[in-house]
């Protein structure tokens, strides 16, 4: 962590999964768009009754022996696992992850994260695909990924780890 710390601050994101660096251009105007259209809703969700916190990109999650650091683009920490949330970094599993893939990115997303975050116990990960305007929403059931939908135009999403946090796929990715 100390070695990526070193990395320039040049607008490029950096993450390291499994001992490799990757590296990724900045986001594109839809990418951000489809961002906050989850992130704002799950704010809301989140201050309600303190049910834990929300965190966009642009935070390193340390995945000991897996990831050191990734970036998801949204993550979510039940109140009760706050205590993974550290002064600079978050070091342990997320409850919820969600990743809007592009181009560049989706054989990652889709891929490696995907793998990484199962090992570590993210609970809930979701693979937002702004062109497609569908999210999947996969479940950890015995380490593994269980596929619970893939959603579409005219579609609510409800979590399966956040009781009562629910969007429509139309207003998550637009036409």
């Amino acid at each position: 962590y100390d070695d990526y710390c070193r990395l320039p601050d040049d607008g490029i994101r950096y993450e390291v999964l499994d001992g490799v660096l990757y590296k990724t251009p900045v986001c594109t105007p839809m990418h951000q768009e489809c961002v906050g259209n989850i992130l704002v809703p799950l704010v809301f969700y989140g201050n309600k009754r303190r049910r834990g916190a929300v965190y966009g990109a642009r935070i390193d999650v340390i995945l000991p022996g897996l990831a050191t650091p990734v970036e998801p683009d949204i993550l979510f920490i039940v109140k009760e696992r706050l205590h993974i949330v550290k002064e600079k970094f978050i070091l342990g599993a997320p409850d919820f992850i969600a990743e809007v893939i592009s181009p560049i990115t989706w054989r990652r997303d889709r891929h490696k994260k995907f793998e990484i975050y199962a090992k570590a116990g993210v609970r809930e990960y979701w693979i937002v695909n702004p062109p497609a305007r569908t999210i999947e929403l996969f479940f950890l059931r015995e380490n593994r990924y269980e596929l619970i939908g893939k959603y579409g135009v005219g579609e609510t999403v409800r979590s399966e780890v956040l009781p009562g946090f629910e969007v429509k796929v139309d207003e998550v990715c637009p036409a």
